[in-house]
């Protein structure tokens, strides 16, 4: 079916000029839309097009990460000269399991394996053949592109500063420092992703799940071609505190660009913890939990976030374990290792992996346990290194080091105590490893998940080796790993502390057999539980539930470049013009005119407040029409009003959210309360004071009729904080005083009872009803959240059997964004020439004579 979700936004995305696509290979990729079987369908819509519906169907689930699951081996009898199979071991083809049954699943990301070199000639059978036999649609990055993204940006800049490692200085041990050069490289391969997508997806039907970091900016591009595409988006390293975060020049771009997806998922609530506090910090974006999830509204939507660690494919190792291989592997080992008691590390060759800490604990663990000399053995498998640099080759030589100096210190003919397999090892032979090991030992300095602590849990739970006897297994993690949370009967441990984690080794090698079995059955019931298809099936349900509105919303993009977002807003949400609003204007009689005044009239930016003489006069020739009634109706005080206002004689003000009232400039001011008992700021004072003192930044301010605490200066996290705590504070306190505590935007403000905008326009339109001119006409313009009560007054009123109908209501807020009203208009000048409009309407039409009615006193 035509896609309805471009919304006149891919002439954007093809003027954006700040990360151009970066020359293609000459022998370019066919256009994947010329194969059947992965067709996308292509159309266009204007923002005035009523959003489409989903069709029945159900939707492909598009899977985007850097490399497809794909393994490609020399094959001198295939035409392109390669053949092709799947990687079992890859994440993103065992999360398949997750995808409900009958669904249609494509793969998108680079092919590794092929040679730099090869004959272009191939790319397009290449391409077709993976299109045609795995579903995979192969993102063609040129090798030089390649290099800067991956090792690079990736690698290099970004992958460390997300396991907290800053680049102090530029000879830091496998950080570099930011590099602009860089980081446009890093656009220019996302926007070739979002190339290779733009023409496989079906916004209206496909939902797309983006992985890990490498593909940071890629929801922004999509959002920006199609703005109501569902995006789902992973992230499988660690997210690092805000202080670390804000470090990254470009950290703006890269929340905007996670922001631009409909479900953002993490490890752990660690991560989304820091995550939430980067967006309050950088964004000034806050969060709300309803229902068990966190959600941050983000222009018009609401991103969800999602916590849950991922799991590993049970059947996937169970079929390695029952492989004849491995069975042999078992058997191998348990002869090799007899009588000795067997230690076990598996981990990538990189700074965070704690190994050489890890060799440090076992040396000590050797130190202070004689009788274990000969009898325990670490062995330590390295995976092949993701990466080249002088960091990975330093961690190689620091553990060749430590192993030769402890093998020399405490080996002996037939027994090492370390042993180093440094080669590529099949995942049959991990499997026997896991089997015959007493002990995982798993200690990085930090990592986003790691789960070698599952897989050693699922094969000892299947060891041959057990057979016959109660399963047992231990566990040494570090708390610094995702995995740790979920892993309640480990023994955890500060990898720094070396003497805790040799401590660690021996009791998990000196434990009770009962304890171990307790233990183990523990952890095998979690991931059994907690595998990658529950992971999978449950992020899947969750970016279903997270894009269900999307065709209920009229969308609108705004901002250049990584800064671009979209404004998502109901399909009643209208810009209102002045040439809708004047012919209902001209034809009634009794028009209420109510307008709010900063970020209305006034810019909020403004340090001079004053009306400028166009307000003023626009004001002046509405009040002098006989048939408008014209309030402002401010939050501000009575006298600042007075003051700002002096020249409009006829203009009604109504102060301090409806407080104060008056109907012209010689009208005395009016309280909506005949006795004003404030005696509740004698409670209520002492204890703002108490926490203004206590948070640096915050004030207070002093209103005829209420109490504010401002925290917009204080620091974000420790300023919602101490809000919270003292709504609660003054909401026990004053518990019998006839006030009212609100929490607004930086804020916490005490009112009287009974007082706020809402009021004031019910009591408006009552006073104009009891002196026999019920209003035919109403125009309502405010900005904030207090303006939002006179929206729903006047909903409530039209909606109210009881009162006559008012012919004319126009609601309008400035700004596209969530309302109660029915309008927008974009900013204050578009309210100062919609105010003119009238103005000059009110100027053309006749003015009869005719006695005007006075409202005074009428509150």
């Amino acid at each position: 079916m035509p896609s309805r979700s471009s919304a006149n936004l891919l002439d954007l995305a093809a003027a954006d000029s700040d990360f151009p696509s970066p020359p293609r290979h000459p022998a370019r990729l066919p256009r994947v839309m010329a194969d059947p079987g992965i067709l996308a369908s292509a159309g266009a819509a204007t923002d005035d097009s009523p959003p489409a519906s989903p069709s029945p169907r159900p939707g492909r689930r598009i899977i985007v990460a850097h490399h497809l699951p794909l393994r490609a081996t020399p094959d001198s009898a295939a035409p392109s000269g390669w053949s092709f199979s799947y990687d079992q071991d890859a994440l993103v083809l065992q999360l398949r399991s997750g995808i409900p049954a009958g669904v249609d699943v494509l793969h998108v990301g680079t092919l590794r394996g092929l040679p730099d070199g090869l004959d272009p000639a191939h790319h397009d059978a290449i391409a077709a053949h993976l299109r045609r036999e795995f579903r995979c649609v192969p993102v063609l990055i040129p090798p030089d592109l390649h290099a800067r993204f991956y090792h690079g940006f990736c690698k290099h800049y970004l992958w460390p500063l997300l396991h907290y490692l800053l680049p102090l200085s530029p000879s830091s041990l496998g950080g570099l420092r930011f590099d602009l050069s860089l980081w446009r490289s890093y656009l220019s391969a996302n926007k070739l992703f979002a190339d290779c997508l733009t023409e496989v997806l079906n916004p209206d039907d496909d939902f797309v799940w983006i992985h890990d970091y490498h593909l940071l900016a890629l929801p922004t591009f999509l959002r920006k071609r199609f703005p109501r595409a569902k995006l789902g988006f992973f992230l499988h390293s660690p997210f690092p505190t805000s202080e670390i975060f804000r470090t990254i020049p470009v950290r703006e771009d890269l929340l905007r660009a996670l922001l631009n997806a409909d479900l953002v998922g993490f490890h752990t609530f660690d991560y989304a913890r820091h995550f939430l506090s980067a967006c309050s910090r950088s964004l000034g974006l806050d969060y709300q939990s309803k229902r068990g999830y966190i959600g941050i509204e983000y222009y018009g939507r609401t991103v969800t976030i999602k916590i849950l660690p991922v799991g590993i494919d049970m059947g996937q190792l169970r079929s390695v374990m029952a492989s004849p291989e491995a069975a042999d592997k078992v058997r191998e080992l348990t002869e090799r290792y007899k009588g000795r008691t067997l230690l076990l590390g598996v981990d990538d060759i990189d700074l965070f992996k704690g190994i050489g800490l890890k060799f440090l604990a076992m040396e000590r663990l050797l130190e202070e346990h004689q009788e274990l000399r000969g009898r325990v053995v670490l062995v330590q498998i390295f995976n092949p290194a993701r990466s080249q640099g002088r960091d990975v080759q330093e961690v190689q030589d620091e553990t060749r080091s430590i192993t030769r100096r402890i093998n020399d210190k405490f080996g002996r003919p037939g027994y090492k105590p370390i042993v180093v397999i440094d080669r590529p090892v099949p995942t049959y032979e991990k499997v026997a490893f896991y089997a015959v090991s007493e002990c995982c030992v798993v200690n990085p300095v930090r990592d986003g998940m790691n789960l070698v602590p599952y897989e050693y849990t699922v094969c000892r739970q299947g060891s041959l080796a057990l057979e016959g006897s109660p399963k047992k297994s231990m566990l040494v993690v570090s708390e610094f790993i995702g995995c740790s949370p979920s892993l309640s009967g480990a023994i955890r441990v500060n990898p720094w502390n070396v003497d805790a984690v040799a401590e660690a080794m021996n009791l998990a090698t000196t434990m009770p057999e009962s304890e171990k079995q307790l233990r183990h059955e523990k952890h095998y019931k979690y991931v059994s539980s907690h595998d990658v298809a529950y992971w999978a099936r449950s992020f899947d349900q969750d970016l279903q539930r997270a894009c269900k509105d999307h065709f209920l919303r009229r969308c609108w993009g705004i901002g250049f470049g990584m800064s671009f977002r979209v404004v998502a807003l109901g399909p009643n949400f209208r810009r209102i013009s002045v040439e809708h609003i004047v012919p209902a204007y001209r034809r009634t009689n009794s028009r209420l005119i109510l307008l709010d005044y900063d970020g209305t009239m006034m810019p909020q930016s403004s340090i001079d407040k004053t009306p400028s003489s166009e307000v003023t006069s626009i004001l002046n020739s509405l009040c002098s029409d006989p048939k408008n009634v014209v309030f402002v109706v401010s939050g501000r005080g009575k006298d600042e009003l007075s003051r700002w206002f002096s020249p409009c004689e006829k203009l009604g003000i109504s102060a301090e959210h409806g407080y104060f009232t008056r109907w012209s400039r010689d009208a005395p001011w009016e309280s909506c309360m005949l006795t004003a008992d404030v005696d509740w700021k004698k409670i209520a004072e002492p204890v703002m004071r108490l926490y203004m003192e206590a948070t640096d930044g915050s004030s207070i301010e002093h209103k005829e009729s209420a109490l504010v605490w401002h925290h917009q200066e204080a620091d974000p996290d420790f300023g919602s904080c101490q809000a919270k705590e003292l709504l609660d504070h003054l909401e026990n306190v004053l518990a019998n005083e006839p006030v009212v505590v609100k929490r607004g935007q930086h804020i916490v403000e005490v009112n009287p009872q009974g007082i706020s905008k809402g009021v004031v326009v019910e009591n408006l339109i009552a006073t104009m009803l009891s002196r026999g001119k019920p209003p035919d006409f109403v125009l309502c313009i405010g900005d904030d959240r207090s303006d939002e009560d006179m929206f729903e007054s006047i909903m409530s009123s039209m909606n109210n059997p009881s009162l006559p109908t008012i012919a004319e209501v126009f609601a309008c807020t400035v700004g596209k964004k969530p309302s109660k009203a029915k309008y927008y208009l974009d900013d204050t000048v578009d309210v100062v020439k919609m105010l003119q409009g009238l103005a000059n309407a009110s100027s053309e039409l006749p003015r009869p004579v005719q006695r005007q009615v006075s409202f005074e006193g009428s509150l």
